[in-house]
């Protein structure tokens, strides 16, 4: 897969691309999934790994939003907060 395609994929927040490779923000130290609803990105701040565990290795840190550190390709932020609410009541 070429840097190209994985950039379009992070631009469209492109949900098909989870698990497949991970972005990372060079000036935020923050790594994400393609389909993170964060922020765009500027493409030349932009590093793209092949896993979480190589971005973790480089220094970066997961975003909160997406969780890549989480080893689920469909989690989804706001169903957890859902679900922890619900446990809570």
């Amino acid at each position: 897969m070429q840097n190209e395609e994985k950039w379009n994929a992070v631009m469209n927040n492109n949900e098909h691309y989870d698990g497949l490779f991970f972005y990372a923000v060079k000036t935020t130290k923050i790594f994400c999934r393609p389909s993170c609803k964060a922020k765009v990105p500027l493409r030349k701040n932009t590093l793209f790994f092949s896993s979480a565990d190589e971005a973790l290795k480089e220094g970066f840190r997961p975003c909160k939003m997406c969780r890549p550190d989480i080893n689920n390709p469909v989690f989804d932020p706001n169903k957890e907060l859902i679900k922890k609410v619900k446990q809570e009541l």
